[in-house]
């Protein structure tokens, strides 16, 4: 049965600060998640700053991005928001992978976008910012429930344990939606083959 497939899950912590809030939002999203969504961070803060330049011969770290997301079958986007958009970091990492032209890593990988912010709207101009650049890069995106999470001291452990429970129902729900979005995709939608 389809459902009990394990799908491999590459995330990224927008954030490259040790005490995210962001950060502890990610473990409390995989606490909750179903069992058969098996999670690998994908690190982002050893890039060099993009830039044409490299499409000849990448770099060890954009090589390694670029393996990373082609070795999942979907990717999660935990982010702030930093001056109503996506922290450059985000941004940077997105570029690297998109790249060269024509081996765009993100193109048929189901996609999902999430965040936390102090502020009273959570990180929904940064998500609809992402989700724009994620459209460009051809990833299907799961549209609803859309998570903006709206953080307080006390939320969340360190560990990642919810202390509200109807934000953890809402987090729970939010990955099963994003399991069976996965699958979704993967039954129509065939992983295309890695170019680099």
């Amino acid at each position: 049965m389809e459902t009990e497939t394990t799908h491999r899950v590459g995330y990224f912590v927008g954030s490259l600060s040790a005490d995210s809030i962001n950060r502890t939002l990610s473990k409390a999203l995989i606490r909750l998640a179903p069992q058969n969504l098996e999670f690998t961070e994908i690190p982002i803060k050893d890039l060099p700053l993009y830039n044409h330049d490299y499409d000849p011969d990448y770099p060890a770290e954009g090589r390694a991005l670029k393996e990373a997301i082609s070795s999942v079958d979907a990717v999660l986007f935990v982010t702030p928001e930093y001056n109503r958009s996506i922290p450059g970091a985000l941004k940077n990492a997105i570029d690297w992978a998109s790249r060269p032209w024509g081996d765009n890593s993100f193109a048929h990988k189901p996609s999902a976008v999430i965040g936390t912010s102090p502020g009273s709207i959570g990180t929904a101009v940064a998500q609809q910012s992402l989700r724009s650049v994620l459209s460009f890069c051809d990833s299907p995106q799961m549209n609803a429930p859309e998570g903006y999470i709206q953080f307080k001291p006390g939320l969340f452990t360190d560990t990642g344990e919810v202390t509200d429970e109807s934000t953890a129902q809402f987090l729970r729900d939010f990955m099963q939606e994003f399991q069976a979005f996965i699958i979704r995709v993967r039954t129509v939608l065939p992983a295309l083959p890695a170019q680099r």
